[in-house]
């Protein structure tokens, strides 16, 4: 498969999880694959186990000078950028009562400003380009209430509406650059993990969840990255300002 033959690709927060196995999709289907990531032994590792057509540069997604300095640098040695996935993410597991100003900046800074970052400045280099695609991760926490996740709703569901801002702001300039939301629900990733141990029993817990998505299991961070290739590639190329839902059927219910 060669979707992406001379595309350039850039996904944050590719060091694990989603975002990894996002840049293994591209690179599979012939992109180019700036891994980034603040773990650099992680995206490091990544980088040599794709080999060609990838290279890793460390990036904290909170700092809006260091989004600028990968950026120049991609469009300096590749001439531009075809594709961005703005992944990186974390959550904090504290219902409205409980959560602190601090946990609320830090996840804020990183799921949306990070967002924002990367949109407001890609956009720049993607101008140059015959078009490009913006996929931002959000969540089915986006969309629904979870009473122990309030800044990581509250984050998620930024995103979803930015995405459609971005959209709308690329259409109107005539950039011919699209982006769209994709929104899992219970992902085998780190990040569910983490939120699994915060239970008394936490292989229960992710029982649990992957009892509550109508297909009967929790996604695969594969199955995220296929909806992100599709949105990524020329078949959607009239597909822009949507949400993409990758939820097993967790919110038709």
């Amino acid at each position: 498969m060669s979707r992406f033959q001379g595309k350039i690709s850039l996904i944050t927060g590719a060091a694990s999880g989603l975002g990894a196995a996002t840049a293994r999709r591209l690179h599979a289907e012939g992109a180019f694959v700036v891994v980034t990531d603040v773990d650099v032994k992680k995206g490091e590792a990544l980088v040599d186990e794709l080999q060609e057509r990838a290279e890793f540069h460390a990036l904290d997604v909170t700092s809006e000078a260091m989004w600028m300095a990968v950026l120049a640098l991609v469009a300096e040695r590749h001439g531009g950028l075809d594709v961005l996935v703005n992944n990186a993410g974390v959550g904090v597991v504290a219902d409205i009562e409980s959560t602190t100003i601090e946990q609320w900046r830090f996840v804020h800074a990183v799921n949306v400003e990070g967002t924002f970052f990367g949109c407001k400045h890609a956009i720049g280099i993607m101008k140059g380009r015959a078009g490009g695609s913006i996929i931002n991760m959000s969540s089915v926490a986006g969309i629904l209430g979870a009473p122990n996740l309030a800044a990581y709703c509250s984050s998620k569901g930024a995103i979803r509406t930015l995405t459609k801002s971005v959209a709308m702001h690329c259409a109107k300039m005539g950039y011919n650059i699209r982006c769209n939301s994709v929104h899992p629900a219970f992902t085998d990733t780190p990040m569910v993990d983490a939120i699994a141990a915060t239970s008394k029993d936490p292989a229960r817990a992710k029982a649990g969840l992957a009892k509550a998505i109508p297909l009967g299991r929790m996604g695969e961070p594969s199955d995220v990255a296929a909806a992100v290739a599709y949105l990524a590639s020329d078949d959607a190329r009239f597909v822009t300002g949507i949400e993409l839902l990758v939820d097993g059927g967790l919110l038709a219910q």
